[in-house]
C-alpha cells in the first residue's frame, strides 16, 4: 500500500493558497485515479483507489498544517508497512519547480517538521516550489491567495507533482 499525504489547512479561507498546494496535489491525484474523498478517519479526509495494481490511500490531514504529524502518525500506526509520500509546498524552491526526495530533514517547513517529530525522516517528499516574496511576512505569503499571474505556473507544477507521484508508484 502507498499512502499519499497532501499537506494543507482545512477551511474555505485556505483554498487556493500557496500553503494548500499539498491538498491540490491530493485532489488532482484522486481525480486522476478515479476516486474521491469520501471518508474521514485518522484525523484525515481519505480517498481510496488503485494504480498499477497498488492500493493507494490519499489523505488530507484535518489537523492544520503545523500539526500534520498527528494524522500521519495515526496512519503509520494503522498501516505499518505502507510507503508514505508527502506532497508539500516549498518556499525554498522557485515557483513551479517540483522536487522529489526519498527522505531527509524538514527544512523550513512546519508541516514536515511536525511529521518528522512523530515518525522520523524516513518518508518520501514531493516538494512544489512556491517561491517567496521577502517583502511580505512569511505566514502572510504562504496563506495568501494564488494570484492570477501565478495560476498557470502553479497548476502545471501540481500536475507535474501528481505525474511524479504516479511515476514513483508505478515502479
Amino acid at each position: 500500500m502507498v499512502i499519499v499525504i497532501g499537506l494543507g489547512n482545512i477551511g474555505k479561507q485556505y483554498d487556493n493558497t500557496f500553503h494548500n498546494i499539498g491538498f491540490m496535489v491530493a485532489d488532482l491525484l484522486a481525480e486522476k485515479i478515479g476516486t474521491s474523498f469520501s471518508k474521514e478517519k485518522y484525523k484525515s479526509m481519505l480517498a481510496e483507489g488503485r494504480f498499477n495494481g497498488q492500493s493507494i490511500l490519499i489523505c488530507k490531514p484535518t489537523t492544520f498544517m503545523n500539526n500534520s504529524g498527528e494524522a500521519v502518525s495515526l496512519l503509520k500506526k494503522k498501516f505499518k508497512d505502507a510507503r508514505v509520500i508527502v506532497a508539500v509546498d516549498d518556499i525554498d524552491l522557485a515557483k513551479g519547480i517540483v522536487r522529489y526526495r526519498e527522505h531527509g530533514s524538514s527544512g523550513t517547513h512546519n508541516g514536515l517538521r511536525s511529521i518528522v517529530s512523530y515518525i522520523g525522516e524516513e518518508f518520501e517528499r514531493v516538494r512544489v516550489g512556491v517561491g517567496r516574496d521577502k517583502s511580505v511576512d512569511l505566514a502572510d505569503y504562504v496563506l495568501s491567495k494564488i494570484k492570477e499571474v501565478d495560476r498557470e505556473i502553479i497548476e502545471n507544477a501540481v500536475n507535474d507533482a501528481v505525474n511524479l507521484i504516479l511515476d514513483k508508484i508505478g515502479r
